[in-house]
């Protein structure tokens, strides 16, 4: 027990050593090199603590040498902007001035949902709250907030139409059918097939991005039937 007690510490004081040198981002915003060489330090570090069959050398070395792996990868990033796109990946603007930009997000392996739970951590509920939006190569959201003026009144919008396909559950939140939906659609001149997002709120407010075409706020007569 006490050789397992102290293998620990001497574990733990690398670990807490080698993180400290690979410097404050590595704990906070990490690119995605960074976040695997995480993984397997802590894996690596639970082996010569847990089996003591195996020699305590061998975990600190592994350890030292993901570290040297890792400082490597970062001299490449600061080689130049190619470099870091190699390795970490560049940003993605997925909100432009036309609306949300479905194909950056597909780049991405990313959704229109995922797109809404990013922002609503970040305090934004409606697509056109923002200019710009900005997936960056570590995963964080960036916002850029649209300087026009937002209604007074707005309520929780929802995810009518993701992709050209309609959200079936969303429009039974509304008491709308997908037949109503489209006839709605009609009188703007589009189809649920060409059109990317769609949401609307219990007011009636709703942001319709169509395929190559730039975003429109309107209020469709939905609200008296809104749940």
């Amino acid at each position: 027990m006490i050789v397992t007690l102290i293998r620990t510490l001497i574990i733990f004081i690398t670990l807490i050593v080698i993180m400290r040198l690979m410097g404050k981002r590595q704990i906070g915003e990490m690119q995605p090199f960074e976040f695997v060489v995480t993984l397997i330090v802590a894996d690596l570090a639970c082996i010569p603590m847990a089996d003591v069959s195996i020699p305590l050398v061998y975990g600190v070395v592994a350890i030292l040498g993901l570290f040297l792996l890792h400082e490597i990868m970062s001299l490449l990033e600061h080689k130049g902007n190619f470099m870091k796109f190699i390795i970490s990946g560049k940003p993605s603007i997925v909100i432009n001035k036309d609306g949300v930009c479905l194909s950056e997000l597909k780049k991405n392996d990313m959704d229109v949902g995922d797109l809404l739970e990013s922002m609503r951590s970040m305090g934004y509920f409606n697509f056109d709250d923002l200019d710009y939006a900005i997936f960056e190569s570590n995963g964080k959201l960036s916002a850029l907030e649209s300087d026009k003026d937002k209604p007074e009144k707005t309520g929780m919008p929802l995810l009518i139409i993701n992709d050209g396909k309609a959200d079936k559950s969303n429009l039974e939140i509304l008491s709308l059918t997908e037949k109503r939906l489209s006839e709605l659609l009609a009188f703007q001149n589009a189809k649920i097939k060409n059109t990317e997002v769609m949401t609307v709120d219990e007011n009636g407010r709703t942001y319709i991005k169509e395929r190559n075409k730039k975003y429109k706020i309107l209020t469709l007569p939905v609200k008296e039937q809104a749940v």
